[in-house]
């Protein structure tokens, strides 16, 4: 086998391990199912990622790294007003969510599977948000004392975003199922939800 043919049946066997994480959690997913999935034996899994932790634990890092770095992307924000930032910050998030519709539910479990990941997980990516603070924050404290924003803190209001659309796509199979939505549907109601949550959050600074 020649290296670019091993290059690229490690990108295949990475693929679907991601694949299957994302639909069935750590738990649920084999070695032996990603093997078979990817068109490869068992043995060269093991060759190239050793255990299924280390398979698990690349993947889920580089997801959440990405995930990461496109919510708290500050080159996105230069020159638009606060209130616009906010707009920015819980579209985006809205978005990667849209992409990666099981991610929230991945990483509930897994951070609960294995609570040391938490530690882990800060100690190298800490950068990323500490830098989407302070110039949040600093923009903030200006908007409270011109009186355009209520008193509050950032924290208040990333939290308030993520748990508004994080909670949609939790809920999304059960609305789409009760209410009988087609795809297209169910496509239209996120994007109009995603608008929507916008609003609410907006609503919730005014002072």
């Amino acid at each position: 086998m020649g290296n670019k043919d091993e290059i690229s049946m490690e990108q295949v066997i990475l693929a679907t391990a991601e694949k299957l994480f994302l639909e069935k959690g750590f738990d649920g997913t084999s070695t032996t199912q990603i093997a078979k999935e990817a068109g490869c034996n068992q043995a060269l899994v093991h060759y190239y990622f050793r255990t299924k932790e280390n398979l698990f634990n690349s993947i889920f890092e580089t997801k959440f790294r990405t995930f990461f770095q496109n919510i708290f992307d500050t080159t996105q924000l230069t020159n638009l007003s606060f209130l616009e930032k906010i707009k920015h910050i819980s579209r985006t998030h809205f978005d990667l969510l849209l992409a990666n519709p099981q991610m929230p539910k991945l990483v509930i479990n897994e951070l609960s599977r294995r609570k040391e990941n938490i530690n882990i997980l800060r100690d190298r990516l800490h950068v990323l948000p500490e830098q989407l603070f302070s110039l949040m924050d600093n923009e903030l404290q200006e908007e409270i004392s011109a009186g355009r924003v209520k008193n509050i803190t950032f924290i208040d209001i990333m939290i308030s975003i993520v748990s508004l659309n994080v909670a949609l796509f939790f809920l999304k199979p059960v609305v789409s199922d009760v209410l009988l939505l087609t795809d297209e549907q169910a496509n239209q109601m996120l994007q109009h939800r995603k608008e929507e949550n916008v609003n609410i959050i907006l609503s919730y600074l005014k002072p």
